[in-house]
Order: structure tokens, then C-alpha cells, then sequence
């Protein structure tokens, strides 16, 4: 169904000079894509809907639970334990039944970051975790998509247009506020911490007005700085953010597919393995790497790939097989590995630091 922009439901808004019926006609012919239906999500589908944008995506693996229906205002008692984004799609149908909603009942990832971002002219990032904030914010980079990203915690909230800086220059990068994601426990989610109802709802609302901002051109976006607003004491302000020379973050397309990001925003700890298991491991086929220099001797003495510690210090990698083992000499350079091998390891492949290096495996391999 075609967004009708003469209809009277958009009358006080075309009365806006700086809409107009043009601006109605560009929010009609708009593609957004939300990824997340939760707490910000429920006031940006609501906005842009009753806006009259035509086309929104929503992508959410989640369910509506009943601790979230005193700031998910989209959804009832009737949509406890029903998928997040069915539910918000009938939502939004029941506000404006001429927009047009595509589902994705799943949680963005990599692949499937680069298979839908293209189809949309701007992303909403209403997600709750580091993770999909720091993809997100990767994949819009990489295919210069507008993304509108906002943040909450307790009586606090975060919000900044990245990407679309004036004149078709790339703008800030998430990466230029936070270059690196803090640590796993340092900040609470929402669900560890709490959150007023209301808060999201003032936050998600502003998330749409630069959405509709950015699509008719109307004023200036929040794309120099970042802004913060304290609910407690009604103040807000903005942080201005320079683009940073020494960003981080994945070059390439391929380098973004190799990129763990639950790896990367989360828990960082090593497992090392010994003597004692690696016979079971050996046994269940485990693959073996070598990340010693080419012209360190002796070799391996179980088939191995040779992947040196210094090349992986410079591009990313992966290697194929459920748990791998990897190796050095004495067991400290292997460490150092398995941390820059999670990064980019597909998803349930399990890494492994081998406690005493290649001599802790020749024992083992002559005691056969």
C-alpha cells in the first residue's frame, strides 16, 4: 500500500514550511531499517510510522517478556512470550496501516549486516549491548549508511547521528567516542541496572526526529558530538566529537566478516589447556597451529598450520575446526594468539593456549 501524503493524517505536519508536501512525499518514499524492538525501538516505530514513512525493517530475535512492558509501550499482556517483531509490526499497522513492515525475527550479525543495510537509505541502532553497537556502527561505515545510535542506562541517555557528516563527508564513527568497548561488567545493561520507563521513550522519540530530520533535510543533525541527557536533574548537553586519525575498526569487508564482536566487547580470558587434556583433544580431531616464527625449529610433530604471531599482529585470520589448539614454544606467545584468533573465530569454535608450548606436545607424542 503507497503512503498516501494528501491523507489528513499528515495535515499539521505538511503545514510545516520546511515539510512541506515534498518532505511528506521523501518520508513516503523513505526505507529505515530499526534494529531492535525493545525499550528504544518501541518509540522510533511508533514516530516514524505515524510520520508516514513507507518502508521500515525491524530486526529483533527477541520476545516480549512482562518486565518489558513498562517502557516497551508498543506491546501488552496479549504479546508476552510472542516474537518482539511481530508484535511491533502489528503495532505499527494499527497506528498506519499504509506502512509498509518487513520482518527479521533474528539478531543482526555480520553476514546479515551486509546483506540488509543496503536496502535502506538510514539505520536505527536501538540495541542494548556493545556488540551490535560496535557492528553496526562497522557495517555503516563500511557502506556509508547513516546510523542513528542511542544508549541508556538508569536515569541517562546517549544520542548521535554518525556517518552523515555535511556535504557527503563520512561524519563521526562510534569509534571516535568509544575507541574501545569497556570492559565486560563496567557497564551494566538495563537489565543489570534498571532504567525509568519513561526514559527510553524521551530518548527513542529524539532517535526518530533526527530520522525524519535526515530524510527531508529539515535543521542540522546531531552528527558533530554526541548528546547526553540526565532525566534526574532535566539537563542536557553536548559532548562534540572530532573524527580521529588513529580509528580503529575493520578495513574491509572481508576484515568485518572476520571480526568476532562478542569476542571483541566481551569476555577476553584465555583458556589454557595441559598434558592431561590433550589427548581427549587430539582424540576428537582437534586442529593444531603453530604461531612460532617460519625459521623456529623443531616442527610439530602432529599435523599443524603455520600461522607466525607477527603476521597475525597484522591482518586478520581464521582457521577452520570446532576446537583448535594453538601453539608456540614456551606457552606465552600462544596466549597472545588465541586473543587475536577470537576475534575473527566463527561462532562455537573453541580456542585453546597450550601450557608448556611445543614441548609439553613432544612429551605427549613420545609417550605413545
Amino acid at each position: 500500500m503507497k503512503i498516501n501524503v494528501h491523507s489528513e493524517r499528515y495535515q499539521r505536519q505538511v503545514l510545516l514550511p520546511e515539510i512541506g508536501e515534498q518532505g511528506q512525499e521523501l518520508l513516503a518514499d523513505a526505507k529505515v531499517l530499526v534494529v531492535g524492538a525493545g525499550g528504544l525501538g518501541c518509540p522510533v516505530l511508533q514516530y516514524l510510522a505515524a510520520a508516514g514513512v513507507g518502508y521500515i525493517g525491524i530486526a529483533d530475535g527477541d520476545v516480549v517478556s512482562l518486565s518489558n512492558l513498562h517502557r516497551q509501550v508498543l506491546y501488552s499482556l496479549e504479546d508476552v512470550e510472542h516474537l518482539k517483531v511481530k508484535a511491533a509490526a502489528k503495532a505499527v499497522h494499527r497506528i498506519n496501516p499504509e506502512v509498509e513492515v518487513k520482518q527479521y525475527p533474528f539478531y543482526l550479525h555480520n553476514v546479515l549486516a551486509l546483506e540488509l543495510l543496503p536496502k535502506y537509505d538510514i539505520v536505527v541502532d536501538c540495541t542494548d549491548n556493545f556488540a551490535t553497537r560496535y557492528m553496526l556502527n562497522d557495517a555503516c561505515a563500511l557502506m556509508q549508511k547513516p546510523l542513528v545510535m542511542a544508549a541508556l542506562t538508569q536515569w541517562e541517555g546517549q544520542l548521535a547521528v554518525l556517518h552523515a557528516g555535511a556535504n557527503g563527508t563520512a561524519g563521526i564513527n562510534y569509534r571516535d567516542i568509544f575507541p574501545e568497548p569497556p570492559g565486560e561488567h563496567e557497564v551494566p545493561n538495563c537489565a543489570q541496572a534498571g532504567v525509568l520507563g519513561v526514559l527510553p521513550g524521551i530518548i527513542g522519540t529524539l532517535q526518530a526526529a533526527e530520522v525524519i530530520k535526515y530524510l527531508t533535510g529539515v535543521g542540522a543533525l546531531l552528527s558533530k558530538g554526541m548528546l547526553h541527557f540526565d532525566l534526574k536533574t532535566g539537563s542536557s548537553w553536548i559532548m562534540e566529537v572530532a573524527p580521529s586519525a588513529s580509528r580503529t575498526g575493520p578495513a574491509d569487508r572481508q576484515a568485518f566478516l572476520l571480526t568476532n564482536y562478542e569476542w571483541y566487547c566481551g569476555a577476553r580470558d584465555v583458556a589454557e589447556i595441559g598434558s592431561r587434556e590433550l589427548p581427549t583433544l587430539m582424540e576428537q580431531g582437534a586442529v593444531f597451529v603453530d604461531v612460532r616464527e617460519l625459521q623456529e625449529r623443531p616442527e610439530l610433530p602432529v599435523p599443524h598450520q603455520r600461522l607466525p604471531l607477527s603476521e597475525l599482529r597484522n591482518r586478520s585470520a581464521q582457521v577452520e575446526g570446532k576446537e583448535v589448539v594453538v601453539v608456540c614454544h614456551h606457552g606465552i606467545r600462544s596466549i597472545e594468539a588465541v586473543r587475536l584468533l577470537s576475534q575473527w573465530a566463527p561462532a562455537g569454535q573453541k580456542l585453546y593456549s597450550l601450557k608448556g608450548g611445543i614441548m609439553a606436545l613432544s612429551a605427549i607424542n613420545q609417550s605413545k
